[in-house]
Parts: C-alpha cells; structure tokens; sequence
C-alpha cells in the first residue's frame, strides 16, 4: 500500500508525495545542513546531528494516520488534516523509557514553533504533546489521547517504510535557546526545500559558489589600488584606513571599528573581514545595514570589487531587503535564504532571524556559524531596549558557534560598555584602529562642519520657507514617512518637481534606486545647486551623498551625527551647516513616539551648549537607556532568553514595532501571482513596500497570496503609496500611518 505525506495539486498537474519519498528527502537535506554546520559548533555536535537526524526521520509520522491518509492521497478534500500530525513523532520519543527530549521538541516546533517552557513544564508528564481537543466528532479526547491509541500502529507502517537507526548523545553543553533554533532550522529548512521541490516550486540549487577569502582579498586589492583619487584630498586618509583594517590582526571574535564619515569604512572591513575568513576557516561573510535603501549601494560596491568576470553576481553578493519570511505551503519557497557567500541584508532581517520562533524565518538561521558578520552603522541597528539580548547573542555564535563580529560605525556608541548591557561578559572589544590613526581622522572631521539649532516649532510652510532660505543643495530629515511625503508634496506643488527630492520606505526598492542615482548625478553637477532632497532617518546611513546644508528634525545625538555624514562630506564647502530643528505638529505633520526621550536629551545638549561630537554617543545611549529604565524591564528580554521562552522573545524583539505586511504596488507582477504564475522572492521584494496591518485592513486591503497583500490606493514614484494616504489623512487626525 502506498503512503502520502503531502496531498496531489491538480491545477498543476503534480501527483501526492510519498511518505517514504518526502522522509527520505528531509533526512537527506537536514544531514547536510547538520554536516555543514557542526563543522563550526564548539559543543554539541553529536547531540546536534543525532537528535537532528531523529526528528527529521519522524517529524511526519502523524500523517500515517488513517483519516490523514485520506486527505493526502486526495480520496478526500479539507482544508487541513483531522488529526495534528505533530503529535505522533513527539510521542514516539516521550513515551519512551528513556525519554528523548530534543527530537520531541523539534518535531513539535516543525511548524508552529517552541511553545515557552514555562507553559510547557505546567503540563508535567505530558510536557510536549498536545492537550488540545480534537476537532469534529471526536472533540471529547485530546489529541495525545487519541495519538496514544493509534501510535503503535504508525510506528509499524513507518518501520516498513524506513530503516530506523538509533543515536546515542551527551547532554547540551552549549547555550540551550540558540541550540534549539539552530536545530529547528536545519528541520524547517529541509522540510520546506524538500515540499516546494516536490510541488516545483523552485528549482534546488546545491552550494555551487564558495567565499574564496584569499582570492576576493587579492582582488579587492587591485579594485582599490585602481580608485585611488590623487584630487581627493581624504584619499589619503582613506588608503591609511584600508591598509590598516586589512592587516589588523586581532585574536578576539567580537571587534569595533570607530571611524568617521568619508574614510572607506565599507571596503575596508570587508578587507579585514576575508582575511579573518581564511585565517579561522570561516565560510560566509554577512554585512548587516540599518536600512534597505542603503543596502543597494553597498551590493553595487561589493559586486563590483569582489565578483570574478566569469561569475554570476548575483550569486555571490546576494541583496535581501525586508523579511519575507512565508510558513504557509503555497508561499513558503518565497523565503529569501542565507546561501551566498556574501550577504548583504537589514538590520531588521538579521536580528529578527536571531530572535524568531517561526520555522519560515529560522530557516535561514543554520547559515549563520560559520560567518563574519559586519554590524555596520552599528549605532543605528537597534533600539537600546534590545542591546542587552543582541549583546549576549553576538557573544554566544562567537564563542560556540565560531563566528567573528565587527561592530562598526562613524558615531560608535560603545553600549557593550554600558552597565546593564555587559553584567556577565568579561568586556574585550579591542579596536581595529590605532589610537594614532583613529585622532588623524577625528581631527580631519571636526572641521567639516557645524552643528547648530533652532528651537523654535515649526509647521509645513514655516519649515519650506525656512530651509529653501540657505544654500543648496540641502538635505531635509523628518522622522516619520508621512511627515516626509507631505513636505516633499508641498515642494513639489509650490516650487516644482525640479526643485525637490524625496526618499522613504514608501517606495519599492526599484523606485528608491532610481532616486538615488538621480541624486548622485545632481549632486555632481555644480551648477545644480538650488533643491532640497526631503527624506526620512533612511538617508543617514551608507549612503555617498555630500549637501551644502542639512536639516533633521529633533531625534537622537547618534542619528544627528550620521545625518551630518550627508553634509560637506567631502570638504568641498567652507561654511556647510546642520541644524536641528522642532515641528510644530498638526495637519500632516507627525511626531514619531519612539523619539521622545531620545530627542530631549539631544535637545538638553544644544541648551546647555553641550558640544556636539562622536564622543558623546556612548553617554547618549546611556542616558537613553536611563529614560527607558534601565532595571528589570530593561533586562527583561534577556531573562526570556534565558529561560526558553521563545514565543515572548519572539514578539517582544522587535527591531520597527510596528506590525507590517509585505505590499504589492506592481500591478503586472500582481496579476502573475493571481494567474499562478511562477515569481521568485527578488522580484518580490524589488517591487513591495512595507504597510501596517492595521491601515491594510483600514483600506481593505486583499491579501493575494499568503502573507503578501495588493495595494489597493494611489501609488507614484515620488512618494510611494503615500500618494494614496495623504488624500485620506488630510481629513484625519491621530497616530501616523506609517512611520
């Protein structure tokens, strides 16, 4: 008799799946993804591998079961199967004399995720399994109840089907709560590949391209050699900054590199970087930026200095923008993976990968020992609230899972010195700079511009008529999306689309390039001196833009200092100004909540003529973190971690609070999904912006394929889908729509 683990899709013609087949699939890919990865593991390996091998072999035992069968062979039709087949597998290794525990969570986890122990362990002996009613006619038994009836007979039909081989393994070593998503990655990886082949999907590529350390460094060499700029009067400094990070040897795992805008930070870590990769054997390199519109740039400079002519680019430097992240069957191939051996993604994507409990996102997280990984703009990549938890992980891939970090920044705040961040770890995060390089370029910055401010409330006009009064070109910061859009949209009505610029997260990821190389060329022309480019927190980091004059809106010191990176960054002005100023909300205009500490202690700076400069950015933090709170509720996270509690680390590691949605604008690559069109995750994530659930829901919004949704208002390539809000929140007040 043959045995199904996934039913038949008839509109594509495409038969069930065997049970055997998919077991046999899932085992396969898991032992590689396990094999690949415990190369890297400090402890643990053979528990690792064991209890990984385990849990793949019986994630799906449950679907032998008779009223699934006929679900998934297509006797019958329904929307799920009658009976949670995650149940089985964990039972198989609970009810056991000697009780497995890793393979029972695994396998429970496959595709809901950990449950936290704590509600676990109130279960007592039934710790694991599912309590749950069964639904339908037999809704007066649990669903472990049932499963302990029926389990023997599973186990029999899956005997005949796979040859079962026992593990034997020590207990956990290591660091229990990143163990358990390492595993749960490699099974929700080899589970979702082996589906979505199956179904065609997608076409499974081996790991065909390999990192090449010592290789790319040669060639980054050459690429830079050939750069050198004798007009530039930083080229110097930037050549001294690269030599410098190149050779820099360090016998630490976790490093800083403190150095200003303008000084090549983003080649010269990259240097340093592969030649740590060949010295400790390392396999991937990951650079971690703040914000997606950055990210663009930095793939163009990597793919350009570090990809041989003969290879695909794109296979090397692989670009991925905002999470799109998919558990339900129909969407989950769409999940954008860490295979390339350079990776260039969010700050958002990154951490949220290290905290999630959803087996869509964690399927990338097995990528990750193994890796460089590059915090650049370091400052920027996290609220302070979540700097404790983001610490302890950096520490614990770097002592168990051998990866090598490098915090960087031009306004470093060193938070790992902060008490209540760093209580447990002994502090080393020794410098990649001398002390003597390190002031050559302080110095060279503290002449390239002066801070000032204006205290002084300001509505749409009263902010227009202010900036456009000094000499462009000038850079406009305001800290909320719409705020940004209607102030670009009063530019653009009352002094002409050829006087202003406008960039946000409003926009696709294809419009948002456009603009900034529209930008880039405006800036080069010298005669193109009267126009204001408004944009949001997005354009302070990464990005090679060099203004006349700058304005941000009240935020934080560390985001007035990046700003300032955008402003005479390459000395070619005199007289070049940043100010900071305060709105005067009402109309259009939106204050962000999430800046309301950090704005006043900037303000209290400029009061009591407090100067303004990178060493402040580590007190900054600090008196942030004090305004938040520093004791137990500032430390809360962490206690979570400690104590496997995945589904609260989960939700409260938020990266952007809000809650969004990936958005199609697109309206041909809308009607390919709808026509069941094959569309791969880049197109996906070129051609999508990120929306609140609430306003999708406000503007009903339909989701057209599990986890995307179509917009459905006005969207332009000047201000995105704000196009379609400010009509509507002209007539509004409140909250704003998206910040």
């Amino acid at each position: 008799m043959m045995y199904y683990a996934h039913s038949p899709d008839k509109k594509k013609g495409i038969g069930a799946q065997s049970y055997e087949g998919h077991i046999c699939g899932v085992m396969k890919r898991a032992e590689k993804a396990a094999e690949r990865l415990c190369k890297y593991a400090h402890n643990d390996r053979e528990l690792f591998f064991g209890a990984l091998k385990q849990a793949a072999e019986f994630h799906d035992l449950g679907k032998l079961d008779k009223a699934n069968q006929e679900i998934l062979s297509g006797e019958k039709k329904a929307q799920g199967l009658p009976i949670p087949h995650a149940d089985a597998g964990a039972a198989y290794f609970l009810n056991r004399t000697n009780r497995l525990l890793f393979p029972a969570m695994i396998i429970q986890a496959h595709h809901s995720g950990y449950n936290d122990l704590s509600e676990e362990k109130i279960k007592e002996q039934a710790i694991f399994r599912n309590l749950n009613s069964l639904a339908g006619d037999q809704n007066d038994i649990t669903v472990m109840e049932y499963v302990n009836k029926t389990l023997p007979d599973m186990v029999k039909i899956h005997g005949s089907l796979i040859q079962n081989t026992d593990q034997k393994y020590d207990p956990a070593k290591g660091d229990m709560p990143v163990l358990l998503r390492l595993m749960l990655s490699c099974m929700a990886d080899a589970d979702h590949t082996d589906t979505a082949v199956h179904y065609k999907n997608y076409d499974e590529t081996e790991y065909a391209a390999e990192l090449k350390p010592a290789e790319r460094l040669k060639l980054l060499d050459s690429c830079i050699d050939s750069m050198k700029n004798k007009d530039d009067p930083k080229s110097p400094l930037r050549n001294k900054m690269y030599h410098a990070c190149r050779d820099a040897d360090t016998n630490s795992t976790v490093n800083s590199c403190d150095s200003p805008v303008g000084s090549g930070k983003t080649t010269a870590v990259m240097a340093h970087l592969l030649r740590q990769a060949k010295k400790r054997g390392l396999r991937r390199i990951i650079v971690v930026l703040p914000f997606t519109n950055i990210i663009k740039q930095s793939v163009d400079r990597y793919r350009k200095t570090l990809v041989f002519p003969w290879e695909d680019p794109e296979k090397i430097v692989a670009e991925l923008h905002h999470r799109a992240d998919f558990q339900n069957p129909e969407s989950r191939h769409l999940t954008a993976l860490w295979k390339a051996p350079i990776i260039v993604t969010t700050a958002v994507t990154f951490f949220e990968t290290l905290a999630s409990d959803s087996p869509a996102t964690l399927r990338r997280l097995h990528e990750l020992p193994g890796s460089a990984v590059f915090i650049d703009e370091s400052h920027a990549a996290l609220p302070a609230k979540l700097l404790p938890l983001a610490w302890r992980w950096i520490n614990i891939y770097a002592a168990q899972w051998n990866c090598y970090w490098v915090l960087a920044s031009g306004s470093l705040n060193r938070f790992w010195e902060i008490k209540g961040i760093n209580n447990d770890e002994t502090c080393n995060v020794p410098e990649l700079l001398d002390d003597k390089l390190r002031s050559e370029l302080l110095e060279s910055e503290k002449k390239r511009i002066r801070y000032q401010y204006d205290s002084a409330p300001k509505n749409i006009e009263e902010i227009a008529s202010w900036v456009t009064s000094f000499k462009g070109p000038r850079l406009l910061i305001l800290n909320t999306v719409q705020s940004a859009a209607a102030m670009a949209d009063y530019f653009r009505k009352h002094y002409g689309e050829d006087n202003v610029e406008h960039l946000s997260t409003a926009l696709t990821s294809v419009d948002r390039e456009d603009i900034i190389d529209r930008v880039k060329k405006r800036l080069e022309d010298k005669s193109d001196t009267d126009w204001t480019f408004i944009a949001t927190s997005c354009v302070e980091a990464g990005l090679d833009f060099s203004f006349r004059n700058g304005f941000r809106e009240c935020c934080s010191l560390v985001s007035l200092l990046q700003a300032s990176g955008r402003i005479n960054r390459n000395d070619e002005y005199d007289d070049s100004e940043i100010w900071t100023f305060k709105i005067a909300e009402g109309g259009l205009l939106r204050k962000h909540p999430s800046f309301k500490d950090s704005a006043a202690i900037l303000q209290k700076y400029f009061e009591d003529n407090i100067k303004i400069t990178p060493e402040l950015s580590t007190q900054s933090i600090e008196e942030e973190i004090v305004a938040y709170g520093r004791s137990s509720e500032f430390m809360e996270l962490v206690k979570y971690e400690r104590n496997n509690e995945f589904k609260k680390v989960e939700e409260l590691f938020k990266v952007i609070s809000t809650d969004t949605r990936i958005t199609l604008v697109d309206k041909e690559l809308i009607a390919k999904i709808r026509a069941h069109k094959k569309v791969d995750w880049q197109t996906i994530q070129k051609n999508s912006v990120q929306i609140r659930k609430c306003i999708l829901k406000e503007t009903k919004a339909e989701e057209i394929l599990s986890g995307i949704y179509e917009w459905p208002l006005t969207y332009d390539n000047f201000i995105g889908y704000m196009a379609g809000v400010l009509p509507v929140a002209k007539f509004t007040s409140g909250a704003d729509i998206n910040v």
